[in-house]
């Protein structure tokens, strides 16, 4: 009997992409925790939902980190590390602020800006990986921030959750302007984002 598809492809798995799931595993989890807070209103699932994110870093650390160690990398593995990522550090984030009471109109653009960066600062890295890597097999420097540098933003969040300070209470208030309401804490997202697609910073890959 021959062994299914589905299988097939397990099978072609190496160790670094289980990691990899399991960093695409905490950013589902997290998404799901956020709402979760969203129906109960309570700051322990908001809470889990940042912790999430902090275990999602430590799968991709070490996902990369087991890859060199076995020194089994592949086309797979990389996207496979995208994809997780653009959940865990992209879409999470910005959800977990939703979720933290950056939800008014203005709020919603900016997130959607910044999960938009996310997405595109990982689809230029990848076309890029091996230009950056000169001839070697590790990159050297990424061109703008990595996107699990949200993981700040994410802390920010959790800091504001535990002193009490998200809904009504978040910090730096609330403006309404035209038609829709804006938290200036959300800015940090905006600049987060602009930061992964910067051209000009130049950040060593450690």
């Amino acid at each position: 009997m021959k062994p299914s598809k589905h299988l097939s492809m397990i099978r072609n798995f190496h160790l670094a992409d289980w990691f990899t799931l399991g960093n695409a595993a905490c950013g589902v989890g997290a998404l799901f925790a956020v709402m979760s807070h969203v129906q109960s209103r309570d700051v322990q699932h908001l809470l889990f939902a940042c912790a999430l994110i902090l275990l999602a870093f430590v799968f991709d650390v070490f996902d990369g980190r087991v890859a060199r160690w076995r020194q089994k990398t592949s086309s797979l593995g990389r996207e496979l590390d995208s994809l997780a990522d653009v959940i865990s550090f992209g879409v999470a984030p910005a959800i977990i602020a939703y979720g933290a009471g950056m939800d008014g109109l203005w709020d919603r653009v900016i997130l959607i800006y910044f999960v938009a960066c996310g997405v595109s600062r990982l689809a230029r890295y990848n076309i890029t990986a091996e230009t950056l890597a000169q001839g070697s097999d590790k990159v050297k420097y990424f061109e703008g921030t990595p996107i699990p540098s949200s993981l700040l933003l994410v802390v920010v969040i959790a800091i504001a959750a535990v002193n009490g300070a998200i809904g009504d209470a978040l910090w730096f208030g609330t403006i309404q302007m035209g038609p829709g309401q804006f938290h200036p804490l959300v800015l940090m997202f905006a600049v987060s984002g602009s930061l992964m697609i910067s051209r000009t910073l130049h950040i060593p890959k450690l």
